[in-house]
């Protein structure tokens, strides 16, 4: 049987979520072992050298980039920098489910950001949602309560650096291969954590974080090299909801690994975030078709 190019759009979206949360997993396990730069620093030399062969083999390796280009990726590389600090501090310290539900207001903030940076027309059903949604986000995060924290709110700058990261890359021309783009990030990251490790004491790598840390570089490379392919593959409005498949696989491995299962107020939150983000997804499709 012959798959259509959406049904393979959406497996490989699929596979991607998958992949992130099953690194994110490592990462966390890894919290009380390892300090953040040290994962930051080891993960990222194994990724950076799969990107670029990646890049490489695929013909997507450029070096020189426009002036005006070249803003853009560096203002994406200081959103992947924010947002690799803040959400790895976040996942530390809160529930995978937690954290990950936070991250699935992304298509509410980017839209938000493009209707008040960029001027994009966003109708009155869509601001209906973006409220709402924010609505579900205070379920999630429980302000006034025991839960929320410093690494609540570091949670929180995590979907404003990958919002700022997401808006940039949405300016950028077509002529910037999305590897490319993906390789300057990875390096800006690295570089971040080796400067950022300077004043911390790293650990000797162990049997148990050993394997942890090279679980957590092959997904993470797993998961950027299957959403790259994902944005080859079929209609962009029929597989980006299924990026919130990632939830589900947090809910599962937080349960699993972690004993963590989030309670109804956050399971709530999240249940509304995913609707108003979906529904959101769908009218930006809607529209650009119109």
């Amino acid at each position: 049987m012959t798959l259509s190019e959406n049904t393979r759009g959406a497996l490989l979206m699929m596979v991607s979520m998958a992949a992130f949360t099953f690194g994110d997993t490592c990462v966390k396990a890894l919290s009380g072992d390892m300090p953040l730069s040290q994962v930051l620093v080891l993960r990222g030399v194994l990724a950076t050298v799969a990107i670029y062969l990646l890049a490489r083999g695929m013909g997507q390796l450029r070096w020189r980039i426009p002036a005006r280009e070249m803003g853009l990726v560096t203002v994406r590389c200081i959103g992947e920098v924010g947002a690799a600090f803040f959400f790895l501090q976040a996942l530390f310290h809160m529930p995978l489910a937690n954290v990950t539900a936070l991250l699935q207001m992304l298509p509410l903030t980017v839209t938000l950001g493009g209707a008040l940076f960029f001027s994009e027309p966003v109708g009155w059903r869509r601001w209906s949602a973006i409220v709402v949604g924010f609505v579900g986000m205070l379920l999630i995060v429980q302000p006034g309560t025991e839960g929320f924290d410093r690494y609540t709110i570091y949670g929180l700058l995590a979907v404003v650096f990958v919002t700022v990261r997401d808006l940039s890359t949405r300016r950028l021309s077509w002529d910037v291969p999305s590897l490319t783009v993906t390789l300057w990030a990875s390096v800006a990251v690295l570089i971040f954590a080796a400067a950022l490790s300077l004043g911390e004491t790293w650990v000797p790598l162990t049997t148990r974080n050993l394997p942890l840390l090279l679980g957590s570089a092959f997904f993470i490379i797993g998961g950027y090299s299957f959403s790259v392919f994902v944005m080859r593959v079929g209609e962009v409005s029929f597989t980006a909801p299924f990026r919130y498949t990632g939830l589900l696989w947090a809910l599962l491995l937080g349960w699993l690994v972690f004993g963590d299962w989030p309670d109804r107020v956050t399971l709530t939150g999240a249940a509304i975030v995913v609707a108003t983000g979906f529904y959101t997804l769908l009218r930006q499709a809607k529209t650009r078709r119109t």
